[in-house]
């Protein structure tokens, strides 16, 4: 027996095969895209890593600043009293200035005193042998 459709497609079959290959078109699709969403995502997860990472730089340079800010602060303070040393320093030594200048005032005086009775003494000496 020959088949009279031996050759002839089958109708529902091509169906079959037209609706298998719609479905596995639309599939396709479907799988791009999601693989597109899931490289957006890793994009965006990188992103997110690469914001954190420059989120922990920043806060790391915020405590590097505030670390140099109170390391300069403590700077101040030992120089503000190291100022002040000088300051109690220098007023020592002006008050030893001024003692000094002082001393040499009445040791000059002295030396004059005595100088001027050194004179009246010898001049007494001539004046005496002059009223005689």
């Amino acid at each position: 027996m020959t088949n009279p459709n031996v050759g002839i497609p089958d109708l529902n079959l091509l169906r079959c095969a037209r609706s298998l290959a719609q479905r596995s078109a639309a599939a396709a699709k479907d799988i791009k895209e999601l693989i597109g969403s899931s490289v957006d995502s890793v994009h965006g997860g990188a992103a997110q890593v690469t914001a954190r990472e420059r989120m922990r730089k920043i806060v790391q340079s915020i405590r590097r600043v505030s670390d140099i800010m109170g390391e300069i602060a403590a700077a101040s303070a030992e120089q503000s009293t190291g100022i002040e040393h000088v300051n109690r320093a220098i007023s020592q030594m002006d008050e030893v200035t001024q003692q000094n200048a002082a001393l040499v005032e009445q040791a000059a005086a002295a030396s004059l005193d005595e100088q001027a009775a050194r004179l009246r003494t010898t001049v007494a000496v001539f004046l005496l042998e002059a009223s005689h």
